[in-house]
């Protein structure tokens, strides 16, 4: 059967799956809640950016939608990322689980969950493979991502000319 909000899903992932993250950041409401294992927790427009800047960096990128289900309030999704991790040139593939919350037709709560370590393992070679799972390793990639985001952020605002 399908849910009322498996359309909204569906456009989110095929957005992705096409780097298009203006239309991602368009399916989120103002107040969107975004969490997961590198970003940790982004409000407002920063989720929306996130996604915008992945997108713009994205090397090789495909998208696997593996199934996904949604009710009024609020949904699920599988979804497999294959891509180049930019800041090493090492292949990844991220098998993702997202929990979802709607409102008014938008997502207003979104949270990844993956192996932040076997991710590591991928992204960053033998030191993600030793250290992945230590919460150093997290927090410099945390800091990192969110050096990356700001910069983006200050990019996207700057006026042109």
């Amino acid at each position: 059967m399908v849910g009322p909000n498996d359309a909204l899903i569906e456009r989110f992932y095929h957005a992705f799956a096409l780097a298009d993250g203006r239309t991602m950041s368009a399916c989120y409401a103002p107040d969107i809640h975004f969490h997961d294992p590198v970003f940790d927790d982004l409000r407002g427009p920063e989720a929306g950016a996130m996604w915008r800047m992945l997108t713009r960096s994205s090397r090789d990128f495909r998208l696997e939608l593996l199934e996904h289900d949604s009710d009024e309030t609020s949904g699920s999704a599988h979804w497999v990322a294959h891509y180049t991790f930019s800041q090493t040139g090492r292949p990844v593939v991220n098998d993702v689980r997202a929990v979802f919350r709607f409102r008014d037709g938008l997502i207003v709560d979104h949270v990844d969950t993956f192996d932040f370590g076997r991710w590591a393992g991928q992204a960053l070679g033998l030191r993600g493979q030793l250290l992945g799972w230590t919460p150093f390793v997290r927090s410099a990639v945390r800091r990192r991502a969110r050096t990356s985001l700001d910069q983006f952020q200050a990019t996207e605002a700057a006026p042109i000319g």
